[in-house]
């Protein structure tokens, strides 16, 4: 394992800031590492060698004249490919948009580079997003970094399989049905999916309007919760080009507060059911809270299977409704992943104003029963997903005897799409094969800090970070 590499983002910071660390240093192990590993895990798109360098150099100079650094000051990321990152591809995944290049900065790239960031370069995608692994006709198949035979998810499975490879210090993803999440949990890292507009989904393709506002937001992704904070505190904040957007500032939680915070945990949800090293992961991070001094019970709110449904109607179907101009006449340049999905919405009527209004409605009637029912758990603890990472093309599941099919094994957490909540990911148990285990933090809206302290609280019981065997890779 190359030290640098696996350092937190903060502890580069660190070190850049005391000049135990040069960020040209820093640059070139990622450069190197991105040499060695990326023809293997094909998780890069796009790689700015030049830029990157360039952006060191101006880093190091930085400091030696003693200047104000930020809190990423020199700290190599990377960032999801249907993010703008000016001269970047920002293809998402599509021959649709084949050649597109960004000619600015997303508004959250720019607060990454205002606060010292190096982009390193963009990662795959499946096409369009619309997928929970992440494969297309222009770049072809990433691979997990615990286990090449599988997937580190989509659609931010790029930007996941980076990360825990030691490629990049953390990035930025983004989730409309688990996209985060999911890969976060294929690949052993932390990934934060906030409230939509928390961060702002300004320069993200596809735009944030309409169902993709209500559910689908940017978010960070990193090794370590400590690192999501100091992320999400850099990108957060409004921005007039996302209609979600609010001034919510920064409230960071006190401790003596945060223990009086009653969790509710659960570990499935009665319709799906989960690996049993899912359950033990959710019971481990249950006696963590509990050992840290929290007032940890079970719980299920009612209502998860009515925002399943929600869910697909506005992500599935309105969302399909959205994308079909784009796709109609093109359909020889659709990836398999992107037909499947359409034939999928396809098998469904599209929405009337009537039926679209009608899912609006129930959606806003859930919310308000389910956020009533957090006012008793403020906190939720359960898992990300049914299943750990998947071996690449498998479409079904058998556990405890019941058939897990391919749409149903993400319900986990789609509901938080719904609901616009923030949820947290932290890695907390490993699966026979080896594979990780993430469990999923949930707050009701706005509140990112609790999500992010609860998560540290559950991260330091567990202790240290564990890497893929990544030499495998090699």
């Amino acid at each position: 394992m190359s030290e640098l590499s696996f350092l937190s983002a903060v502890s580069m910071a660190e070190r850049i800031r005391q000049k135990k660390l040069s960020p040209i240093e820093l640059v070139d192990a990622h450069l190197a590492r991105i040499e060695r590993l990326n023809p293997k895990l094909n998780a890069f798109v796009q790689v700015d060698a030049k830029g990157a360098r360039g952006q060191a150099r101006a880093a190091e100079a930085a400091v030696a004249r003693g200047k104000t650094l930020g809190p990423l000051h020199g700290v190599p990321l990377s960032i999801k490919s249907s993010i703008e990152v000016d001269g970047l591809r920002c293809e998402a995944g599509s021959k649709l948009r084949e050649r597109v290049v960004a000619t600015q900065d997303a508004p959250l790239v720019s607060r990454l580079r205002n606060a010292g960031a190096i982009i390193l370069g963009t990662t795959n995608t499946p096409e369009l997003l619309m997928a929970w692994e992440t494969d297309n006709l222009l770049y072809g198949r990433t691979n997990n970094p615990w286990d090449l035979s599988r997937t580190p998810g989509g659609s931010s499975g790029g930007e996941a399989a980076v990360i825990a490879a030691g490629c990049s210090a953390g990035g930025v993803g983004s989730d409309g049905g688990g996209s985060i999440r999911v890969p976060a949990h294929f690949t052993g890292i932390c990934g934060l999916k906030p409230t939509p507009g928390r961060i702002p989904a300004t320069g993200h393709f596809p735009t944030s309007v309409g169902p993709f506002a209500l559910l689908g937001v940017v978010g960070p992704m990193a090794r370590t919760i400590g690192d999501l904070k100091v992320l999400f505190e850099v990108m957060q904040g409004p921005d007039d080009g996302d209609p979600s957007s609010a001034p919510v500032p920064v409230r960071l939680p006190a401790r003596e507060h945060l223990k009086q915070l009653r969790v509710g945990y659960f570990e499935d949800d009665g319709r799906t059911p989960v690996m049993a090293e899912t359950r033990a992961a959710v019971r481990a991070a249950a006696a963590a809270l509990r050992r840290a001094g929290f007032d940890v019970e079970p719980f299920r709110p009612e209502g998860l299977e009515s925002a399943r449904q929600l869910w697909w109607q506005l992500f599935g179907r309105a969302g399909g409704m959205l994308l079909r101009p784009l796709t109609k006449g093109r359909e020889a340049d659709l990836s398999p992943i992107l037909k499947q999905f359409s034939s999928w919405v396809a098998a469904e009527s599209s929405h009337t104003g009537q039926t679209l209004l009608d899912a609006w409605i129930m959606r806003d009637v859930l919310r308000m029963q389910v956020f009533s029912q957090m006012r008793e758990y403020p906190i939720l603890l359960c898992p990300v997903a049914s299943i750990p990472a998947f071996r690449h093309g498998e479409r079904s599941w058998s556990i405890d005897g019941q058939t897990v099919q391919y749409l149903d094994a993400w319900s986990y957490s789609e509901w938080f799409n719904l609901l616009g909540t923030p949820a947290a990911v932290v890695p907390f148990g490993q699966s026979k094969e080896g594979l990780p285990i993430g469990v999923q933090i949930v707050a009701r809206p706005w509140e990112e800090e609790l999500v992010l302290a609860v998560a540290a609280e559950v991260e330091a019981q567990r202790g240290g970070w564990q890497a893929p065997d990544i030499d495998r890779c090699a």
